[in-house]
């Protein structure tokens, strides 16, 4: 081989190793920003007007600084604001969170049915991608009614999530009735199966069958909603919604301020809690940037 080639095939080879190496360079910066969403959490003040027929009123503030710290000390990259029940339908103080975070937070919003198209497209804007149906101790809503026809209608328009917290046995009805309206659905803490059943609660069942939709996602989160045995439920369940929903529908949500369980909950140990829950860290990782189409980040 003459002279010149050698060199240029020198060339060549170093480019093309120096591409090896800007590819796996390229490759490790993605892998390491991954986001890591945490996609449930409230935020208040005693300020705010509460709701009538509220179940439960905190007697303390969560604002919104005190839950970006805790982003912070906790390696979390976004979260979700959830309207809490306790505020009703009055989402302007979940509005001015989201306008204060930058473009750092998404929200959850509670509305009444009868709400326009105008005031949703506002919601819209200012960062909200869905609505929760808080049913835990509320009859269940005429989902053939007009009004939700009408409102079902106006969130696939925007591509929005219904999100329900109810028993795992009322879920596995009402789910269908929003998928056949063609939105997304989002199931809250575990999908809620009865505590003294466990996974073998056949509504529960009923549940894990709707991850063939691959439009139902599940939070794995509060397992403390579920009462005492809730981390043994949890760790029971979290394999079956793993097979049947797969990492990429499964969410992880602090609950923060882990409202009526303020004593015996921390931010941090609902993390911890997840790193045993899921002890593989790909697979971790993979639950906490899921959340990313999902809640447009």
């Amino acid at each position: 081989m003459a002279l010149g080639q050698r060199h240029l095939t020198r060339r060549r080879f170093a480019a093309g190793l120096a591409s090896l190496v800007t590819m796996a360079a390229t490759i490790a910066r993605s892998k390491a920003a991954l986001p890591t969403i945490d996609t449930h959490a409230h935020v208040f003040h005693r300020g705010l007007k509460l709701a009538p027929g509220r179940r439960y009123a905190p007697d303390y503030d969560a604002p919104l600084a005190l839950y970006l710290e805790q982003l912070d000390r906790n390696g979390m990259t976004h979260g979700v604001l959830v309207q809490p029940s306790f505020l009703g339908t009055d989402n302007s103080y979940l509005v001015e969170c989201l306008k204060q975070a930058g473009g750092r937070l998404r929200a959850i919003a509670v509305i009444d049915p009868t709400i326009t198209a105008d005031e949703l497209r506002a919601l819209d804007r200012a960062g909200v991608v869905g609505i929760r149906l808080n049913l835990v101790g509320q009859p269940l809503p005429d989902l053939g009614a007009a009004e939700w026809k009408a409102l079902l209608a106006e969130v696939k328009t925007m591509g929005w999530q219904v999100e329900i917290q109810r028993n795992a046995t009322d879920l596995a009805v009402l789910a269908p009735q929003l998928l056949d309206r063609g939105v997304s659905v989002v199931l809250d803490h575990y999908a809620l199966p009865d505590p003294k059943l466990g996974v073998d609660d056949s509504g529960f069942r009923s549940v894990l069958k709707l991850g063939a939709t691959r439009n139902v996602w599940v939070k794995i989160s509060a397992p403390y909603r579920n009462g005492a045995a809730g981390e043994d439920l949890a760790k029971a369940a979290y394999p079956l919604l793993r097979d049947a929903y797969g990492p990429d529908r499964l969410l992880w949500g602090s609950d923060w301020p882990h409202t009526q369980f303020e004593a015996s909950q921390a931010y941090a140990n609902n993390r911890q809690f997840l790193d045993a829950l899921i002890a593989d860290q790909s697979e971790r990782a993979q639950v906490l940037a899921s959340p990313r189409p999902l809640f447009r980040f």
